[in-house]
């Protein structure tokens, strides 16, 4: 098979390739967690500048996803998979299946360190294949040894796939690439567009069972419907986005706690249930659970508001009777 007719994961699907999911596996719901060193977003990437101090707060966050019957899936890079405490702290529910374990690569901090640190080269799809396939099998390779099960599902940090990455995924057996954040353009710093991307699962390599799992967002407001034609013409102007949002106009919602407010969140699953999405993808980083990490947890106080947003969240769909799923029950239910 040649270059150009490998499976792409920027490819946009045409519309064989959607995913048809077993009837009764319904509308679901998943949460994925980002879970990667803490380093301040503010400053130029380097490969040694960052913590794992947020760690042990996985614990609170997973006892607290099984009191609600939710199975999180851990996308794990490489100086968490190296931290023995992740493994000490996820691994037990791992094995039992009350979380689930996938890989997330950050290059800066991968091995091997081949490759200049910059911003081109922190996605890792902007890496000649070679070293981006040996990045993802160092990784793969280090979560299997820690956590003692294969992962059958990836994102790309900085959601940074590139031409090789469908190749290097299907070639290790994972099932299920999630990197695709449909509705954003990640293009002037070098990374992908996922603007026209759609927000269904759809298969990126049938043959090979490689499905893409796009995250969720959708557009809310009276000019929804014109979302993916006004908002991106919008960009050299964000302050008229702002406006739009808070008149009720358009609003580009990501199912993620970070940034956006419990309401507009519940806004945004009715959208995607009125668009009628078989799978609603949610996600956000793991040093959120530790406050000071990132901009959208500073104190004590928001981390409640964290919390009560995850609650408020499965409260609405449990209502919609939208149901908690899983990466294992994913691959079950896509019928091929």
């Amino acid at each position: 098979m040649t270059a150009s007719a490998s499976p792409q994961i920027l490819r946009l699907p045409s519309p064989e390739d959607f995913v048809t999911f077993a009837p009764e596996f319904g509308t679901r719901f998943i949460l994925t967690v980002d879970t990667e060193e803490e380093f301040d977003w503010s400053k130029p990437l380097d490969r040694t500048s960052h913590g794992l101090d947020h760690i042990p707060r996985l614990a609170k966050f997973q006892q607290f996803c099984e009191g609600l019957g939710v199975v999180p899936v851990y996308l794990v890079d490489y100086p968490v998979a190296s931290d023995p405490r992740a493994a000490e702290v996820l691994g037990a529910a791992v094995l039992a299946g009350r979380a689930e374990i996938g890989v997330q690569l950050h290059p800066w901090v991968n091995p091997p360190y081949d490759e200049l640190v910059n911003v081109h080269n922190s996605f890792a799809g902007n890496l000649p294949a070679d070293l981006e396939r040996a990045k993802f099998r160092k990784l793969r390779d280090t979560i299997e040894q820690a956590f003692g099960v294969g992962p059958l599902i990836y994102r790309a940090g900085r959601y940074g796939v590139g031409p090789n990455t469908a190749a290097a995924l299907s070639d290790c057996a994972i099932a299920i690439d999630t990197s695709v954040r449909s509705r954003f353009d990640y293009s002037s710093t070098g990374g992908p567009n996922f603007r026209d991307h759609p927000l269904r699962p759809w298969w990126i390599d049938r043959r090979n069972g490689l499905m893409e799992m796009p995250l969720t967002t959708v557009f809310a407001g009276h000019l929804r419907r014109h979302g993916p034609a006004v908002y991106p013409a919008l960009w050299r102007v964000p302050r008229l986005r702002g406006a739009l949002a808070r008149l009720g106009l358009l609003d580009r919602i990501p199912l993620t706690p970070e940034g956006v407010t419990v309401l507009e969140a519940l806004t945004g699953i009715d959208m995607a249930l009125e668009s009628r999405l078989p799978l609603l993808v949610f996600s956000f980083h793991s040093p959120s659970l530790r406050p000071g990490y990132t901009p959208y947890v500073r104190s004590e106080d928001d981390l409640d508001q964290f919390y009560d947003w995850w609650r408020g969240v499965f409260a609405h769909l449990a209502r919609h009777r939208v149901r908690p799923t899983c990466v294992s029950e994913i691959i079950a239910a896509a019928q091929v």
